[in-house]
């Protein structure tokens, strides 16, 4: 397979008031103690030889216990798996209950990956959820580590969107510095002939709370009894795994053999593994031909031919890759095997130097919608985008529901309309859910574009923006749902005009379109006029009373004449008053250590009761303004290098629980003394 190691995190953090706990952290110890939380990577047992490169620390994943894991409660993911709705889809290319995609990401390098985000805003921050069935956290390397498990962050995004995430266990060929001798130790039965390392993928998955394991064993000079174990070994974790809900996916590499052979077909030589496990990765040497064959064979074996991922590799030339597709995908009849995107983190790493976040995302929807930007008008040009082919799934199907169109990264944190940290951040768990379909436009004049935007926001990093010379009204559609309406239910939109007079009214339709294609039969409640200069931020409330049934579509209409700049901020749809959630109990700095650039901290805190939909970390700073820190979804948190505020004795934080409409609970206070 292609290889490199990589993956990725983030900082963030809330606002308020409440009692101050004082809990005097550990002694700062010397700078050389690193507090830096990273995302887990091992060996299977054995290590090199030698020592490990600067920041590289090699562990066994035999020997890892939960129970001593001092990084845990920084890497474990807090969101549960959502479930999906598949709603009419919005072309007539685009399939149900066909293929599927699969992606192999790599987000950052193996070691060194922070647990929860980090400084910068340049960052792979991968939203196009509605069109994949499956994440693998793709990495590994011979001098770091084989076994990896996905950082919390990108879990909790992916689940938000009902997206399962896969760690992956590369065993590299010996020409990337393999070593058949990690092969065996994966491999390797205990006196009682179990397999230990299954056992422990197991655990770790449930640990860290993500959803199975890609295999990719690639060490070549194995021999048929190094197959057969190995064929046992899958077998034996695919039977954990299923009584754990977890999924197993097989890269052709292996063979039942035990050398590596590379098939690009599902055949007698891979067939075991394929049997064995819930999915499989087929290498990119496949052909018309082969994959022909292959879904054949799969349902010969009792399977779907759609378990079946076929490798594109777009890690070199993103949507210039010149591609096969009607070998996997045909126009003219049904599809016939899933396909897996090998690097599509392209759309990022193409761009040059001091590329902005608005630069990544105009790239990331051209590659996942196609060059129209729209995904209900495909394109018929070399690049089959996965708009134009799998049919997008949404997960927003109860109250209440809210988005600030927040990304997972800025150039600055925003509450209320108001900065409340300068500094850039990503954090990809802080994802709202986005739009699906990216940018369904229907109007009978001239297209305004529709992006997100990173030059202001009302909450988070981002915002959207419409922008455009306006001749005729235009329906923006943004979000499929399935919300049940009530007498209560109430929407609310925050919205600004930057440039010119619009008229807004939100789009609401109760039932779907008769065919796929057909356009959202939308009805249209006003919202207000808008005026650039007049007013700020508006939020307009509009009550639904008057509707009865599920609301499966929301967008707006936005008419105008001229040239119009019209920015959302937030969306929220709920039934009564927005409740807070609330707050978090017994929070703590848990350890410190002081060096050249500061000190750094780490916190903790139990979980509210209720539902959260995130906690975040403001500093309280000497003249009572508050510097919003980080945020997560989990329970526990670094800050590094801080450093005293003017004459300030202590350092003084507060912590708060942030429920689905971005309400804030009572802040928890904690103070570190200097």
């Amino acid at each position: 397979m292609k290889q490199h190691p990589t993956r990725r995190a983030v900082v963030l953090a809330g606002a308020g008031t409440a009692a101050a706990v004082v809990l005097p952290a550990s002694a700062a110890r010397a700078a050389a103690v690193d507090l830096q939380p990273y995302a887990s990577y091992w060996y299977p047992d054995s290590l090199p030889s030698g020592t490990p490169g600067p920041g590289i620390t090699w562990r066994s994943l035999k020997s890892w216990r939960v129970e001593d894991d001092k990084d845990l409660a920084f890497n474990r993911a807090s969101v549960p798996l959502a479930a999906r709705f598949t709603p009419v889809p919005v072309n007539r290319t685009a399939r149900r209950g066909q293929a599927r995609i699969q992606s192999l990401v790599s987000f950052d390098h193996t070691a060194g990956n922070p647990s929860q985000g980090a400084a910068g805003a340049d960052y792979y921050a991968l939203s196009h959820w509605a069109y994949l069935d499956e994440l693998v956290f793709w990495g590994g390397s011979a001098g770091e580590g084989l076994i990896l498990a996905p950082n919390a962050p990108i879990v909790d995004a992916a689940h938000r969107n009902g997206v399962p995430v896969l760690g992956t266990v590369f065993l590299p060929p010996t020409a990337w510095g393999g070593d058949l001798r990690w092969t065996r130790d994966l491999v390797r039965r205990d006196s009682l002939g179990r397999f230990p390392l299954a056992a422990k993928l197991v655990e770790a998955a449930i640990a860290y709370g993500f959803d199975g394991w890609f295999l990719n064993a690639e060490t070549d000079g194995g021999d048929a009894e190094l197959g057969a174990d190995m064929l046992a070994f899958v077998r034996d974790l695919k039977a954990r795994a299923k009584a754990a809900r977890l999924r197993i996916t097989w890269y052709d590499a292996m063979t039942t053999g035990g050398e590596v052979g590379w098939q690009g077909e599902l055949d007698d030589e891979n067939k075991e593994f394929f049997a064995s496990a819930d999915s499989m990765f087929v290498d990119f040497r496949w052909s018309r031909a082969t994959l022909a064959t292959s879904g054949d064979l799969a349902e010969r074996l009792g399977r779907s031919r759609y378990e079946l991922w076929a490798g594109v590799d777009v890690e070199a030339n993103g949507w210039n890759t010149s591609v096969d597709w009607d070998a996997i995908v045909p126009k003219d009849r049904a599809h016939i095997v899933s396909y897996g995107l090998y690097r599509p983190e392209w759309t990022r790493n193409q761009l040059p130097a001091g590329r902005t976040p608005a630069q990544f995302h105009a790239a990331d929807d051209r590659f996942w919608t196609g060059h129209s930007l729209d995904p209900s008008k495909p394109d018929a040009d070399g690049w089959r985008a996965p708009a134009t082919v799998v049919a997008d799934r949404a997960t927003v199907d109860r109250l209440p529901f809210a988005t600030s169109f927040n990304t997972g990264h800025g150039l600055r944190w925003y509450e209320g309309g108001r900065v409340t940290s300068t500094a850039e951040w990503n954090h990809l768990g802080l994802q709202d859910r986005l739009p699906g379909r990216r940018w369904v436009v229907r109007t009978g004049g001239r297209r305004p574009a529709v992006a997100f935007d990173f030059a202001d926001a009302w909450r988070g990093g981002s915002s959207l923006l419409v922008d455009g010379d306006f001749d005729a009204p235009a329906t923006i559609e943004l979000y499929a749902t399935r919300l049940p309406l009530s007498k209560s239910t109430v929407v609310e939109l925050t919205h600004r005009a930057d440039e010119g007079t619009v008229k807004v009214e939100l789009a609401v339709a109760l039932r779907e379109p008769a065919r796929p294609g057909d356009p959202v039969p939308y009805a249209y409640l006003p919202a207000g006029t808008l005026r650039a200069g007049r007013s700020g931020w508006t939020t307009s409330t509009l009550r639904l009373n008057s509707l009865s049934g599920t609301v499966r579509s929301l967008g707006v209409r936005l008419t105008a004449e001229g040239s119009v700049k019209w920015r959302l901020g937030a969306l929220a749809v709920r039934d009564g008053a927005a409740t807070p959630p609330a707050a978090p109990a017994w929070a703590r700095v848990t350890d410190s250590v002081t060096g050249a650039t500061g000190t750094s901290l780490r916190f903790a805190w139990d979980r509210a009761p209720a539902a959260v939909r995130h906690y975040e970390l403001h500093r309280v700073l000497p003249d009572g303004s508050r510097r919003f820190v980080g945020g997560t979804c989990g329970t526990a948190f670094f800050v590094p290098g801080v450093t005293p505020q003017g004459a300030e004795r202590s350092a003084r934080f507060e912590i708060r629980a942030v429920g689905e409409l971005c309400t804030a609970s009572a802040a928890v206070s904690v103070v570190h003394p200097w």
